[in-house]
């Protein structure tokens, strides 16, 4: 293991805490342990109850240990997109009166510098993506260090959330006994698995469809531009069959998951299905067309609702389409109804992982591919964001035991570039202009 270290993503979702724990060696991500468990204290994927969530996040690592057979001290964590704002960034600094070479505390500094703004008190930075920076005029330097200058600058993007959503997260994980080493919006790291280079570049919309809520999320120049949530997910079809068929909830999220179907047209008319109701001996028997017409309804919903701001941005007409992930993403059939939705191209993610094959450990895998990719000038955006000290060598997540057996799949993709991209058409709407202007430049 001399040339190897551990990268473990928490994804803490509203059903269920995962756990992917993932070793990084010679450019290749091996993942060597899943852990899951039912979450408590979450709700419409934000923690409510600190102590409740802390209990399951122990329980899900426990797991992976297990699995994995190291010991887990650190963790990369998901954000949800939860009241996201995006806003451009940019710092200055006088390196000295004369040229000098510059350090990372050069670096750290002009970071500094552009994340100083008025930000509202309720509201927190979660990441500082530098996009340039510029030496006594000289500009798209990636990596100033050890360049010669008097003056530095830098470019980038800023992404705050609420102040309560950050700090719930950071307590829950803090007192399961664990310490964070990247904090991460989560459509930033699903952008890294689910898209291709190629989307990533030129423009695709990431639907991740979860049990509380349904983010969409537009991501281009390898950059998340725009999130929008819905909150709505696959717990309020549940709640639906629930309600039409007057059964259980238990019963309701059974029928949805061996039975559900996202298009009725689709469905088998003459297979009959039975439902225990409450408040009778007798189980009723529908046809599954039936219950996908009550699954249906509500996907429809979701997706119509999602379909407004995006075409406002302009979001449809990137080439890469859309993309679907989440739990949700799952049931058959739902592609077909995104595209009657939004006239585009749809496809569904599904991490092709042993023992992680569903679309819902999508957020997991982004996560430690995420982390796996940072580079030193990445890794001392993360430091500075999170009020440490710039470090020369990258953190461990975590602490290795023996070396685990039989490493499950690997993945490896290559690693984001940013380039400059064609423009795409001009739409003819104010609008997308502006949008355009804002986020796509």
């Amino acid at each position: 293991m001399d040339n190897s270290e551990f990268f473990v993503g928490l994804d803490i979702g509203t059903n269920s805490i995962k756990v992917v724990v993932a070793e990084s060696s010679d450019d290749r991500l091996s993942v060597v342990g899943v852990g899951s468990e039912r979450s408590e204290g979450v709700s419409r994927g934000v923690i409510v109850d600190i102590d409740k969530a802390a209990g399951a996040i122990k329980k899900a690592i426990k797991k992976a240990e297990t699995q994995a057979n190291i010991t887990i001290r650190n963790v990369v964590v998901g954000i949800s997109a939860n009241m996201l704002q995006i806003e451009k960034c940019q710092g200055m600094i006088a390196v000295g009166s004369q040229s000098k070479e510059i350090n990372e505390n050069d670096v750290r500094q002009v970071m500094l510098a552009a994340m100083v703004q008025n930000l509202p008190s309720e509201r927190e930075v979660v990441s500082l993506i530098p996009k340039q920076f510029s030496v006594d005029g000289f500009t798209n330097i990636r990596d100033p260090r050890g360049m010669i200058g008097v003056r530095l600058e830098m470019t980038g993007i800023i992404y705050t959330a609420p102040k309560t959503i950050v700090h719930n997260t950071k307590k829950a994980i803090q007192k399961a006994g664990l310490n964070i080493i990247h904090k991460v919006i989560s459509p930033m790291a699903l952008s890294q698995v689910v898209l291709n280079d190629g989307e990533s570049d030129f423009g695709a919309v990431i639907i991740d469809m979860g049990a509380g809520q349904t983010t969409a999320s537009v991501v281009h120049d390898h950059n998340l531009k725009l999130s929008t949530v819905d909150f709505e997910g696959g717990d309020y079809v549940t709640h639906d069959i629930s309600v039409v068929l007057n059964t259980t909830v238990e019963n309701a999220n059974q029928l949805k998951l061996y039975y559900g179907n996202a298009s009725a047209d689709k469905s088998e008319t003459e297979e009959n299905i039975n439902v225990e109701v409450v408040g009778k001996s007798e189980p009723t028997m529908i046809s599954e067309e039936y219950l996908a017409e009550i699954i249906e309804a509500r996907l429809n919903q979701i997706f119509t609702r999602l379909q407004a701001p995006l075409e406002e941005a302009g979001a449809l007409s990137l080439p890469g389409g859309i993309v679907l992930t989440g739990g949700v993403a799952a049931t058959p059939n739902i592609e077909d109804l995104a595209r009657k939705i939004f006239d585009v191209k749809v496809r569904s993610y599904v991490p092709t992982q042993m023992g992680m094959r569903y679309p819902s450990y999508s957020l997991g895998l982004g996560l430690v591919t995420y982390a796996s990719r940072l580079n030193d000038i990445g890794v001392i955006a993360d430091n500075v964001v999170n009020g440490a000290t710039v470090s020369n060598s990258r953190p461990q997540p975590t602490v290795p035991e023996p070396q685990p057996e039989q490493p499950v799949d690997t993945t490896q993709e290559d690693q984001p570039t940013e380039e400059e991209t064609p423009e795409p058409k001009e739409k003819k709407t104010s609008k997308f202009k502006d949008f355009w202007s804002r986020f796509f430049d």
